[in-house]
């Protein structure tokens, strides 16, 4: 098969968000191991326990609103379990599903690391870019979702914040 390669502007375009890729995980994950004791990915699990509906749930859901299987969901939320940050329980409609709950811990966890996590995105992506610049980067990353998350299993968690009340302040 003929692969039509990338000219000089789209390869430029392209190892940027290659670099991007790799140094921003990499940026914030050592923030909130430094400041909070807690990976990049635990973050994310505990940020959307801490938003469900009673802190809690059911594993299938929280591996769909954070982009992992179900085996590193488990063996992830196993080791938080550990650490005291949330709780494994059968779901209450069904014996058979699972259902994580946020701990006290994993609550007083969160409201921890979240002001360091908004600091350094701040820091490194929302204050180096101009108002146009992060409307462009919204529309850039809905065209590139569009493409990879062909399923709109993620859509709920990135289109939450596309329209919020009058006195939202965010999130990270």
């Amino acid at each position: 098969m003929d692969v039509p390669w990338l000219d000089r502007t789209q390869l430029a375009a392209w190892v940027r968000v290659a670099a991007l890729l790799e140094v921003l995980p990499g940026t914030l994950d050592s923030q909130l191991r430094r400041d909070a004791d807690v990976t990049l990915f635990e973050y994310f699990v505990l940020a959307m326990l801490s938003e469900a509906p009673g802190r809690a749930l059911r594993m299938s859901e929280l591996a769909a609103q954070t982009s992992a299987t179900l085996p590193r969901l488990s063996h992830v939320v196993k080791r938080m379990e550990a650490r005291g940050l949330v709780q494994r329980r059968p779901a209450t409609d069904d014996g058979r599903a699972t259902v994580a709950a946020l701990t006290d811990g994993g609550l007083e966890r969160i409201e921890q690391a979240a002001p360091g996590h908004v600091r350094a995105v701040r820091e490194h992506v929302v204050d180096v870019l101009s108002p146009q610049q992060l409307d462009q980067l919204t529309g850039i990353a809905d065209a590139l979702l569009r493409s990879l998350d062909t399923s709109g299993g993620m859509a709920a968690m990135y289109r939450r914040y596309d329209t919020a009340p009058a006195d939202d302040d965010g999130g990270a």
